[in-house]
């Protein structure tokens, strides 16, 4: 009986061991537009290793600055530039030009 239970629990762990990992959901791309001197809607569902592209369709030069310093993006008039990211948590970000604008990113583990 020992011997059985033993060579179940080993076909057991073969078993296991030939299972891929559980698939990870591929890093996204979010958007965020700037306009009229303000971030726009900031999209929900943003996890750690995504992508958020800043778009600036305002007349004005900005950035959108990590303040964590975690990236900054100079954003002239009609440029959009993107960041990734990296860690889990509330993400503030602001202009550099105009201190006013801001934005909160919750970025998921």
């Amino acid at each position: 009986m020992r011997a059985r239970l033993s060579l179940t629990a080993l076909t057991a762990i073969a078993a296991l061991s030939l299972c891929p990992p559980p698939a990870t959901a591929a890093p996204r791309t979010h958007v965020v537009i700037i306009d009229k001197m303000k971030f726009g809607a900031v999209p929900a569902g943003i996890r750690a290793g995504d992508r958020v592209l800043w778009v600036n369709r305002d007349m004005f030069k900005h950035t959108a600055t990590a303040k964590d310093g975690s990236f900054d993006l100079d954003l002239a008039p009609g440029a959009q530039r993107s960041a990734v990211v990296k860690k889990a948590g509330a993400l503030a970000v602001i202009c550099r030009y105009h201190p006013g604008m801001r934005v909160m990113l919750q970025v998921k583990p």
